[in-house]
């Protein structure tokens, strides 16, 4: 390369060196394939730079990397321009030289034979290209300056020539960048001859071009050219090595990785110019540590990219934590006169679950005393090869036989890897002298396997559990004993027995029993262990709010130890309540609807529902039809006349309990319920529902026959008195003294009427006359009385209807009762409102005129 570069700045002392690189060159063509050669027509001198032509050096080689050539005189840039590097006479004779083309990678080698003549002549030779070249003006081709040029300076780069110096004194200058701006004085031009001169070497990547100003005048400054502007390119030198940045790279990259994994890429940076030879760079390792002996090759680098690959899977990082790689980057394609520098890769190896725990020992052997709780039992250690603080490295301990019962359990510490077994409960010697737990032991992340390496196996270990006898109280079996106690049962009764043992000999001899805690005080525990209940159990009782109750009772046996139990108490429900219908009064008006019965059960599932519903009295013309689980709907078979109806029904319970409720149903003349308030005697109705709530009195056999007999005796009153006032004459004024001669008309109008006063009026002594709001009724008086009492309606009766008063009762609700016991419902009603014997007299007594006396008339006959 240096006597090249000597050749091109030209001089005397390095002509004879160009000289021998010429016959080097021609001694190598003659092993080289030549392709057709090229002739140009040029004039017999030749400045520096000057333009020859240009060649298709594609037709002779489409890839060559290395152009050069034969005669030092001349330059060939990439492109086939050819130019002249220094000045040149041309003889006759003309002159050759040859251009030589390299394929380093194919390693091929070819060359073009280039003529130059000094005259026009055509070449008349077969397979000659004959180039012609115009006469040059003002407009020279770009000057091209070697960077770092060695000189001697001030050298000629160029001459400028303008055509109008045939005819005029031209003088030139120039101006711009490196001659009058920065950077100055770079170039000058000598003023009568145009030479254009460089005064030193110039750096390519400081100023890649120069643009100057060219100008032509004559001697009065007359222009007779357009200023140029002449472009000045500094061809690159390589003289920049590649540069790495950073200089140290570090990639990581997981262990047991596949061979053609990538890990990186290391690239360098050339401050040449970009897309020649002196800035394509070319990459390779030239050095591995450490060196692995089973796969000395363990990385690859692309030469083109600088991309680093795996090329053995051979990673392993408990073996080799990290690599460092020497790569070095040479441009010039790397060829060995590039230039070249050095990286530095450091590739660490990051660590996988590729390594299972072991535990410390296989077999571990300890003692313990029974019934021994919460106490540490042993600490086993893990042994991990990955790396350390990682999921790959953290333990987990599991047991996994020998522990069904969950007496055991274990821990681990995070930070030691140390696994901690302990007792959750305690161990009975006399059941077991000895437990073997199996505890294996795995990694928190999964195992990954090394590529063709077998399954990995599991760590584990054996703990061999010693129990230690001791002396112990007595143990209940179970100890929590159920007890399930019916309702209802006699205090006192026996329910259960509850023994323990003593756990050495499995007797109970000798042990005493005792109740320590009951909250309920529903049990009693003997001596002997037998439970007996305190008093009668009633879940329906007002005072009872739970039907459980845990129960703590005590052994003692004979040395003093203690023992304790549970017995939980639970309180059965027995099917002592027969199901009720709530609503047992109805009204039922002319539209015939169904009335729906709904009945309840104090007990409990599954003594309540499904009820059964039937009406033991088959003569009734009713019947019922169901509705759900716990209703029936109650309704007429045929056609019935208006009035009450008592109809009995007994309801059944799921576990077969049952009862009769007699429902009254009033079948009445109305739209709705309300409309019949006030039919029934005795009867608080709601208006909304309909429904009759009556008092709690039921009319006994003695009560039936009072009524009866006064029913008998009024008829006789109105019979007498009929017959009186038919056999009196008729008079004005004066009024019989019997009421033979009237008429007791019925008469729905109420009016206050007139006092009636006059003596004749027959006075009729029978009794006291109870009324009551609530219906028109016949009773017998509290006081034991035989005498007859009416009661006031608050509706509107005939007579008829006082006779047919035995039809009315009284309803009970719980049971059947008699009128004394109706417990203040009987006696305060008849008694608020009983009438003194004047009202019965005003009531019974009509005047001679028709007079409306409380709801009735009286007609003088």
């Amino acid at each position: 390369m240096a006597p090249l570069a000597a050749a091109r700045l030209g001089g005397s002392s390095s002509r004879a060196a160009c000289l021998q690189l010429a016959i080097s060159l021609l001694v190598l063509s003659l092993y080289c394939e030549a392709c057709r050669k090229v002739t140009f027509n040029l004039p017999s001198k030749l400045e520096a730079g000057a333009l020859i032509g240009k060649v298709n050096l594609k037709l002779c080689l489409r890839t060559s990397d290395l152009i050069t050539s034969s005669d030092p005189d001349f330059r060939v840039l990439e492109d086939g321009s050819l130019f002249s590097t220094n000045a040149i006479s041309l003889s006759s004779a003309g002159r050759n030289f040859t251009i030589l083309l390299t394929d380093s990678q194919k390693k091929i080698q070819k060359q073009v034979p280039v003529i130059l003549q000094s005259n026009l002549k055509k070449a008349t030779e077969k397979g000659e290209i004959v180039l012609r070249r115009s006469k040059r003006r003002w407009a020279p081709v770009p000057t091209i300056i070697m960077e770092n040029s060695l000189g001697p300076f001030p050298m000629q780069i160029q001459q400028l020539f303008s055509d109008t110096a045939q005819n005029y004194n031209i003088t030139y200058s120039i101006s711009g960048p490196g001659v009058d701006q920065p950077p100055l004085n770079y170039f000058y031009i000598e003023r009568e001859t145009g030479n254009l001169f460089v005064t030193g070497p110039i750096d390519r990547e400081e100023y890649p071009e120069f643009k100057i100003i060219c100008y032509a005048r004559t001697l009065d400054g007359y222009t007779p050219e357009r200023p140029l502007v002449h472009v000045i390119r500094i061809e690159d030198d390589n003289d920049n090595p590649p540069v790495f940045n950073p200089a140290v790279c570090t990639f990581q990259v997981y262990e047991n990785s596949r061979s053609g994994t990538v890990i990186g890429e290391m690239t360098a940076t050339d401050g040449d110019e970009i897309g020649t030879l002196h800035t394509k760079l070319k990459y390779r390792i030239i050095n591995q540590n450490p060196v692995s002996s089973k796969f000395p090759t363990m990385f690859n680098i692309d030469p083109d990219s600088g991309v680093i690959t795996l090329a053995s899977p051979g990673l392993d990082r408990e073996d080799v934590e990290q690599y460092v790689l020497l790569i070095e980057a040479r441009d010039m394609a790397g060829q060995p006169f590039g230039l070249c520098t050095t990286g530095t890769a450091v590739i660490e190896l990051q660590d996988r679950n590729d390594h299972a725990p072991m535990c410390d020992k296989s077999l571990y052997e300890v003692f313990i005393p029974e019934n021994t709780v919460g106490a540490k039992v042993i600490e086993i250690g893990a042994v991990d090869r990955d790396l350390p603080e990682t999921s790959a490295w953290h333990a987990t301990f599991k047991i996994i036989k020998g522990n069904e019962d969950g007496a055991f359990s274990i821990e681990t510490n995070p930070r030691s890897n140390i696994g901690t077994l302990c007792v959750d409960k305690g161990l009975d010697y006399e059941k077991t002298k000895e437990r073997r737990l199996e505890i294996s032991v795995t990694n928190d992340e999964p195992y990954v396997l090394p590529p063709n390496s077998r399954t990995v196996s599991q760590g584990s270990c054996v703990v061999v559990v010693k129990v230690r006898d001791i002396d112990e109280g007595p143990v209940f079996d179970p100890c929590v004993y159920i007890l399930n106690i019916k309702e209802c049962l006699p205090g006192g009764t026996m329910v259960g027995h509850y023994l323990a043992k003593d756990p050495e000999t499995r007797n109970s001899e000798d042990i005493r029993y005792g109740v320590l805690q009951d909250p309920c005080g529903w049990i009693t525990m003997d001596e002997r262990g037998e439970i007996r209940t305190t008093k009668l159990l009633d879940r329906d009782a007002p005072n009872m709010q739970n039907y459980q109750c845990n129960v703590t009772v005590s052994a003692t046996d004979r040395s003093g130890k203690t023992g304790t139990g549970v017995i939980v108490v639970n309180l059965e429900d027995e099917n002592d309540n027969f199901p009720v219908i709530v609503q047992r009064e109805k009204i039922m008006c002319r539209d015939r609807k169904p009335i729906c019965l709904t009945a309840v059960d104090a007990d409990l599932p599954p003594n309540t529902v499904p009820f059964t519903f039937e009406i033991t009295d088959r003569n009734l013309e009713w019947k019922l039809i169901g509705n759900d689980e716990k209703s029936v709907f109650l309704e007429p078979v045929n056609h019935i006349p208006y009035g009450v109806y008592d109809i009995p029904i007994m309801v059944t319970d799921n576990g077969g309990k049952q009862g009769i409720t007699v429902v009254r149903v009033l079948v009445c003349d109305c739209t709705t319920p309300s409309d019949c308030i006030g039919a029934l005697p005795d009867r608080n109705i709601e208006p909304e529902t309909g429904i009759y709530q009556s008092p709690n009195v039921t009319l006994g056999l003695w009560a039936i026959l009072a009524m009866i007999l006064g029913s008998l005796l009024l008829l006789l009153i109105l019979i007498t008195l009929c017959g009186c006032c038919g056999a009196a004459p008729v008079s004005s004024k004066h009024v019989c003294d019997d009421l033979a001669n009237q008429n007791l008309i019925i008469s729905n109008t109420e009016a206050p009427g007139e006092e009636v006063m006059d003596p004749n009026i027959l006075p009729l002594k029978t009794g006291n006359v109870v009324t009551s709001d609530q219906g028109a009724g016949f009773g017998m008086k509290a006081g034991g009385q035989e005498s007859f009492e009416m009661v006031k309606g608050g509706g509107h009766q005939t007579m008829d209807s006082l006779e047919g008063g035995g039809l009315h009762t009284l309803q009970s609700v719980k049971g059947h009762h008699t009128l004394e016991s109706g417990r203040g419902y009987g006696h305060p009603m008849m008694d608020a409102y009983r009438y003194s014997y004047s009202e019965w007299q005003n009531f019974t007594h009509p005047r001679l005129t028709e007079e409306p006396i409380r709801g009735h008339t009286l007609i003088k006959n």
